[in-house]
């Protein structure tokens, strides 16, 4: 006998994209092989997501400000920066795509060198960003300039902060981020508040996150570290000179008037030796 359809434990399946969310039951018995292949054709008859151009000024401008010297980097290229993902499938290494954006960036390990461009803060749908262990230098930028663009209709299930006049924007704003790891490279200058003390709901960060840069500082790093010497200690080193050329010009007259005796009393007794008479 047949199972009523009531009876039948069903799966919830969920599909979406910028334009589309489905939701429809999957019975329990298809196996995972089925899920896919209703997934991709879905995927086919679904409009694809439209690429997101503060996505390309994000890339273009940090792969600029970056030098590749293991060309790791390869597909980094105009192309892929003006359509970088296909959906949920990026072009780009070390990039992960969600819904047609930029999500995560991970490029840790790479040798890269130069600086982190303000215009990451470009990159709104950013989740993740780890470039640690790598020789990138300069400051951890503190914000950068949006493009102004004209609003038009949010995406289901996509709410963006891309659609705002010019206006300066801190890093740390970017409500989605909830990982950051510029560990071990050679940045300097203040930790951005907004990244090392973020407030609300905002994730926060914690010490390993700017761990290995020497000249980074600032919360939840311990204060800058002076590079100069202390008044104490130059005016120590001051006295410390001065008693040491003291005692060194003592040493030197003291050696001087020594030879000098020596010398004067050598030649009075030879005077002396000369004038006494010969028995």
């Amino acid at each position: 006998m047949r199972t009523p359809y009531s009876l039948i434990k069903l799966t919830p399946f969920f599909i979406f994209n910028s334009t589309y969310f489905l939701l429809f039951p999957i019975h329990s018995s298809w196996g995972f092989s089925r899920l896919i292949l209703v997934w991709m054709l879905m995927s086919v008859f679904l409009p694809p997501s439209t690429p997101d151009p503060n996505d390309e000024s994000c890339l273009t401008k940090l792969f600029e400000s970056m030098e590749d010297p293991n060309h790791n980097l390869m597909n980094w290229t105009k192309p892929s920066f003006e359509n970088p993902c296909s959906g949920f499938l990026s072009n780009l290494a070390g990039a992960t795509c969600n819904n047609g954006r930029i999500y995560k960036l991970s490029l840790p390990n790479l040798a890269l060198r130069g600086s982190i461009s303000p215009f990451i803060s470009n990159c709104t749908n950013l989740q993740a960003l780890d470039i640690s262990n790598n020789s990138l230098t300069g400051p951890i930028p503190k914000r950068t300039s949006v493009p102004c663009q004209p609003r038009r209709p949010q995406p289901l299930l996509q709410p963006s902060l891309r659609h705002h006049p010019t206006f300066a924007r801190h890093l740390g704003s970017l409500a989605r981020l909830s990982v950051f790891d510029v560990s071990n490279n050679k940045l300097s200058g203040p930790i951005p508040a907004s990244l090392g003390n973020r407030t609300g709901n905002l994730p926060r960060f914690n010490a390993s996150s700017f761990l290995g840069n020497k000249d980074l500082y600032g919360y939840p790093l311990g204060p800058m570290k002076s590079k100069g010497l202390s008044v104490v200690a130059i005016v120590g080193i001051g006295l410390g000179s001065g008693l040491l050329s003291l005692v060194l010009s003592f040493t030197v007259v003291c050696v001087w008037l020594r030879v000098t005796e020596k010398k004067m009393a050598a030649e009075q007794e030879g005077k002396i030796s000369q004038l006494m008479p010969e028995y």
